[in-house]
C-alpha cells in the first residue's frame, strides 16, 4: 500500500543557498564545481588569474529567456553559446568565461543540474573554461526562475573583422536557415503542439569559425544574427560601412516550419532571432570556398550566398523579391518577441 507521505518532495533552491554558509558551499561544490571543474576555478580565489597572449576580445551578456527550456536547448546552452559566439564573430578563440546565476527561491534542483550540465557540454565544444562565477538566490517572485550572466575573453586570431570593413563587391553569406531560434521560442511560449521537427539553431559557432580562419578566408565582417535577425545585422553593416547591400529574397534559406509560424503570427523570417547562424561579408572570389567550409564543418547544407555589397542606396539594405520588384529591408519595429535570449 502506498501513502502520500512516501513521495519525498522535490529538492529546491532555498534562500539559504545564497547566504554564504554551508548550504551555499554545498550547492557550489556539488553542482557548479563538479560541472565546470578546472584548476583555475578550483583555486577558489576572489578573482581568476589568467594568462593572456596578444590582443584580447572581451564580451558580456545576460540571459533571461522564457521559457527556460525549449526545443533544441535551454538557458544554459544559450548562455555559453551566446557568449562564445560573440567572441568567435570577432575572430577570437574563446578561452575563459565567467558565469553568474541569479536563482529564484524554490527553483527545482534537478532543473538547475540539467542546465549546468548542458553548459558544461557546450563549453567542451570550444575547449572554453568557466574560471570564476557568482551565485545569488532571491525571494520567490523576483527572478522568474533563473537568470544567467556570462562574460568571456578570447585571443584574437583574425584581426580586422569589423562592421566598418565591408567593401563594394563583397559577397554576403549566411551560414544556415534563418529565424529558427525565435520561432522555437514562440512555439514553446505559445504551447504549440505542431507536427514538425522545428528546433532552435542554438549552437557553439567557434568550431566552424576556427576552420574558416585556419583556411585563411579573408573575412571582412561577421556577426551572429541574434535579436533583430538578419535584417538588423545587414542594416547595421550598411550604416557602419557607409555602403549599400542588396540581397535576393529567393536565396535566403528559411525552413517551411519557420515560414508557417511567420504566416500564422504575421512575422518576417529575417526579423526573427537566431542563436547558431551567422552572416559574413567577404570578397566574392573566396565566397564559394567559404561556403563549402561552412557546409562541411558547420553541418548546415542550407548555408548560402544571398547578396552583395554595392555603392547604390548607401546606408540601406535592398531586398529583391522573387517577382522582380525591390523594397528596402528595414530594421524590425516594436517588440517582436521579448526575452528570446
Amino acid at each position: 500500500m502506498s501513502h502520500a507521505f512516501d513521495n519525498k518532495p522535490e529538492k529546491a533552491v532555498q534562500l539559504s543557498h545564497g547566504g554564504g554558509g554551508k548550504e551555499m558551499n554545498k550547492l557550489i561544490k556539488e553542482i557548479f564545481f563538479k560541472a565546470f571543474n578546472n584548476p583555475i576555478l578550483a583555486s577558489e580565489e576572489d578573482a581568476a588569474v589568467l594568462h593572456l597572449e596578444g590582443t584580447t576580445a572581451f564580451t558580456t551578456d545576460s540571459f533571461t529567456v522564457a521559457p527556460l527550456f525549449f526545443a533544441g536547448g535551454n538557458i544554459g546552452k544559450l548562455a555559453v553559446a551566446g557568449t562564445v559566439n560573440d567572441l568567435a564573430m570577432m575572430g577570437a578563440e574563446p578561452q575563459y568565461l565567467s558565469c553568474s546565476f541569479i536563482i529564484e527561491e524554490g527553483f527545482p534542483m534537478t532543473q538547475l543540474k540539467q542546465i549546468v550540465e548542458t553548459m558544461a557540454d557546450e563549453l567542451h565544444k570550444s575547449s572554453t573554461r568557466v574560471v570564476c562565477g557568482d551565485t545569488k538566490v532571491v525571494p520567490k517572485g523576483c527572478a522568474d526562475g533563473l537568470f544567467i550572466n556570462t562574460s568571456g575573453v578570447g585571443r584574437i586570431l583574425c584581426p580586422n573583422i569589423s562592421v566598418k570593413n565591408l567593401q563594394v563587391g563583397d559577397a554576403i553569406l549566411v551560414s544556415g536557415d534563418i529565424g529558427r531560434h525565435g520561432a522555437a521560442i514562440l512555439m514553446a511560449r505559445e504551447g504549440l503542439n505542431l507536427e514538425s521537427e522545428l528546433v532552435s539553431d542554438c549552437a557553439n559557432l567557434w568550431p566552424v569559425v576556427e576552420q574558416l580562419i585556419a583556411c585563411n578566408i579573408d573575412i571582412h565582417a561577421m556577426r551572429d544574427a541574434t535579436r533583430g535577425g538578419l535584417a538588423a545585422v545587414l542594416n547595421e553593416w550598411a550604416s557602419a560601412s557607409n555602403i549599400g547591400i542588396t540581397v535576393e529574397e529567393s536565396k535566403i534559406p528559411v525552413s517551411d516550419e519557420v515560414k508557417g509560424l511567420c504566416e500564422l503570427y504575421g512575422f518576417e523570417p529575417h526579423d526573427l532571432a537566431n542563436e547558431g547562424t551567422f552572416i559574413m561579408a567577404l570578397p566574392l572570389d573566396v565566397a564559394q570556398g567559404a561556403l563549402e567550409i561552412i557546409k562541411r564543418y558547420g553541418n548546415c547544407e542550407q548555408a548560402a550566398i544571398i547578396g552583395q555589397v554595392d555603392d547604390t542606396h548607401t546606408g540601406k539594405v535592398v531586398l529583391k523579391t522573387p517577382w522582380g520588384s525591390s523594397r528596402y529591408l528595414d530594421l524590425p519595429h516594436g517588440e517582436l518577441l521579448p526575452r528570446i535570449c
